[in-house]
């Protein structure tokens, strides 16, 4: 059983709406996942029903072996996961450094010191500690909804989409920020659209069709995989 085990998960929106059909997924400490497959495959509905947004409707979640299916997001917080949503993941009319309060909203006493230890680490949010979140670029923004997820100190950390929108270049910066990260020692999860990039930056990939596991396996062979490249990474 690995640092995070997803056995068998149904799941939707409503009593008769099964997204996720029986879905398995595992993810190992010290290890990046990626999660791929076309739209509507239900890669977003995983990390929310991971997250506690979502409860299941059958199968399990756990973190470090412990039941976290249907928990509330907070509780699973505290156990040590981290989500980052594709959209309105910081609030826009507060600074970075507020905003970086209300991810330390679990431990208030010892934001300050990782408030400090993120602005060390991420030099371009010191330097915009005191500017509105909304006067940052697209990849700034995923920086700093990813250093607010930082603040419980994470073992795990769920990325949904973090380069939807972003420019080519900016994406790039922002997939060595992920890699930095999970250098640091935090498991990271991922589900992406970039299924190429996706596949570069992890140890393993799971592809999605229809809320089921379609492939599972290194990521490097999925990226070489004849039928993947076709129908995920355009040939």
């Amino acid at each position: 059983m690995g640092l995070l085990s997803v056995e068998g998960v149904v799941a939707g929106y409503g009593t008769a709406d099964e997204i996720l059909k029986g879905v398995d997924l595992t993810l190992d400490a010290g290890e990046i996942v990626s999660v791929i497959g076309p739209n509507g495959a239900g890669k977003s509905t995983l990390l929310k029903v991971i997250a506690g947004i979502l409860p299941p409707h059958q199968g399990s979640v756990r973190l470090r072996g412990e039941s976290i299916g249907g928990r509330p997001p907070r509780a699973i917080s505290a156990l040590g996961l981290a989500f980052v949503p594709q959209e309105q993941n910081v609030f826009p009319s507060m600074t970075v450094r507020e905003n970086l309060e209300m991810g330390g909203f679990l431990d208030p006493s010892g934001s300050r010191a990782r408030i400090d230890a993120i602005f060390s680490r991420f030099p371009v949010l010191a330097e915009k500690r005191r500017q509105a979140a909304r006067t940052l670029s697209g990849g700034q923004r995923q920086v700093l909804a990813m250093a607010m997820a930082l603040m419980v100190e994470p073992a795990v950390l769920l990325l949904d989409e973090p380069s939807a929108g972003l420019a080519p270049h900016a994406a790039e910066q922002l997939f060595e920020t992920i890699a930095a990260i999970h250098a640091d020692g935090v498991a990271i999860a991922v589900v992406e659209q970039n299924a190429l990039q996706a596949l570069r930056l992890a140890h393993r990939g799971y592809i999605l069709v229809d809320g089921r596991n379609s492939l599972t396996g290194p990521a490097a062979d999925l990226a070489l995989n004849p039928d993947v490249r076709r129908i995920f990474l355009g040939g």
